[in-house]
């Protein structure tokens, strides 16, 4: 269903109707629709080729897996509940400080 997803909110983006996704693509709407359902499956090449012409691209890449964000939550998750607190309001200090940061180079 990943690709009728894509396909979709590709069209929802571009302010599209089936309809009209159909007759860019050389197609009728009750195509669209059955892909966007997933009672049909497209290709690959399908879902790039309607995503452009939605106007949109489609970026696909292979990045190695890295589970470090899953070791640090397990051990914030190991440290009592008032030190976790601590942590997050530590966070949206430094998140606000940013903000502020930004703001003054905006202004």
């Amino acid at each position: 269903m990943l690709g009728a997803d894509l396909v979709r909110e590709a069209r929802r983006r571009a302010g599209l109707t089936q309809r009209e996704l159909a007759e860019r693509a050389e197609t009728t709407q009750s195509a669209v629709a059955r892909l966007e359902s997933g009672r049909t499956s497209p290709s690959f090449d399908q879902v790039l080729r309607l995503i452009r012409l939605c106007g949109f691209r489609l970026h696909v890449s292979l990045d190695p897996y890295d589970d470090s964000d899953i070791a640090q939550a397990e051990a914030l998750l190991r440290l009592p509940m008032e030190a976790r607190l601590d942590r997050l309001i530590g966070s949206v200090g430094t998140l606000r400080d940013l903000q502020d940061e930004v703001a003054g180079q905006r202004g």
